[in-house]
């Protein structure tokens, strides 16, 4: 039987609403001259972005519905849909979804559907909603709660409570919170790193809900300077279309320039800033990369440093 479970995203829409337009006159009211702040055509793209992410999750949905489902029927595992089950199967999607997010960080093909969501140079509650119209390559990292017996109505649950609580780290007027909750959960501090382009800042903080998975797997960066929000190339356009799929057509100019198969495959699975050791010359990454090797999980960049990239 499936589980009764409330679309969270739906009935948060109205938060959503109301917290962007709070947001919005906060910073009328009471600017910061340092902060990235709203731009109306940014702010249009992004909502775009999340409208059209909608639609095509939709597409998506059907054969991704699909396998989740015969995976079920297949494993012989159950597990029963009450309240502390739930909370360990949001626990257990909140670390598949570290995973999830990092991969789509240091795979480039991946990289290719996140990219959206890092693609303003501007950090508020609209951006939040700037979604991906390809997110058919996240379904592989849950299948195992599938194959555990997760139900896949349990499973939609769990990541639509992962995306809501998201929805309210991106922004800039709420600074530190207290040290246990910036020690456990992703604050809007912590997020602001992740969405930075500073060197040191690069592929940090991928937690969806809990911080701590960054913090046990060595990709944490505290907040040490202002951030400075995109990409280290950034893109310069408000035209969805592009936004949607840059990085898919820079791919596809790199492979088809590319010399041999070792470096097709480099330029499709490799990280987005790879560049082939015997080719000097192309040394440039690509518009959209960020990812950089990744710096020790103890270092930040001190205070002052700014890298636009």
């Amino acid at each position: 039987m499936e589980p009764n479970l409330p679309d969270v995203v739906l009935w948060s829409i109205p938060a959503f609403v109301l917290l962007t337009v709070v947001e919005i006159v906060s910073h009328r009211l009471h600017p910061d001259e340092d902060a990235a702040g709203y731009d109306a055509r940014d702010a249009a793209t992004s909502v775009t972005m999340g409208l059209g992410s909608l639609g095509f999750d939709l597409l998506w949905k059907l054969p991704i519905v699909a396998v989740y489902t015969a995976v079920y029927e297949l494993t012989p595992l159950r597990v029963p849909v009450v309240w502390w089950t739930v909370l360990l199967m949001l626990l257990a999607q909140d670390f598949l979804y570290y995973w999830s997010h990092r991969g789509h960080h240091v795979v480039r093909i991946l990289w290719a559907c996140h990219v959206v969501h890092h693609s303003s140079r501007k950090f508020n509650l609209t951006t939040a909603l700037r979604q991906p119209w390809t997110s058919a390559t996240v379904w592989p990292f849950y299948l195992p709660m599938i194959a555990c017996g997760v139900h896949p109505a349990a499973l939609a649950f769990c990541q639509s409570a992962n995306l809501v609580y998201q929805f309210w780290v991106h922004t800039e007027r709420v600074g530190r919170l207290p040290r246990p909750v910036e020690y456990v959960l992703n604050t809007p501090s912590h997020h602001r790193v992740h969405h930075a382009s500073q060197g040191g800042y690069l592929d940090r903080n991928f937690g969806g809900i809990l911080i701590l998975w960054d913090r046990f797997f060595g990709s944490f960066a505290a907040e040490t300077e202002r951030p400075v929000y995109g990409l280290t190339k950034n893109i310069d356009t408000y035209n969805p279309l592009r936004v949607a799929t840059h990085e898919y057509a820079a791919i596809a100019r790199d492979v088809r320039a590319a010399d041999g198969w070792g470096e097709r495959a480099g330029r499709i699975f490799r990280g987005p800033g790879w560049q082939p050791a015997d080719r000097p010359d192309r040394a440039a990454a690509p518009a959209t990369a960020v990812s950089a090797p990744a710096a020790p999980a103890t270092a930040v960049p001190a205070p002052g440093a700014r890298t636009t990239g």
